[in-house]
């Protein structure tokens, strides 16, 4: 129950902070709108802002995600190590590799919000 309150605990400052940047990025949207250009087809501003969201977006739920693969994966290792001793050294080489595995996964996320932004 724990792992599941976190989990939306996450997903909901998620959810806050695309919420949270959603008004600064329609902002340009809704004068245009005011001054009477309602009808006009999406510029390639409202592309950018979007493209920045989603760099963003990926950002956090990369940064989420691997932090909580890493608690589990370094609980699952020491509750292992913490009932058989004897096996902590088949149990921390493969260990080291899985965080090793999901930092990367977390930092190749990065790399590619840093090429969507770039995009902008």
């Amino acid at each position: 129950m724990r792992s599941m309150t976190k989990w939306l605990a996450g997903i909901g400052a998620g959810v806050a902070a695309m919420l949270a940047a959603l008004p600064l990025a329609l902002a340009d949207t809704a004068v245009a709108e005011a001054m009477g250009a309602a009808g006009a087809a999406a510029g390639p501003d409202d592309t950018k802002k979007f493209i920045a969201l989603a760099a963003g977006f990926c950002v956090c739920v990369a940064a989420f995600a691997g932090a909580l693969g890493q608690g589990r994966t370094a609980s699952a290792a020491l509750d292992g190590i913490a009932r058989n001793p004897q096996a902590s050294d088949k149990i921390f080489v493969p260990m080291l590799l899985g965080l090793a595995f999901i930092e990367t996964l977390v930092i190749f996320s990065f790399l590619i919000s840093i090429l969507m932004y770039g995009k902008i």
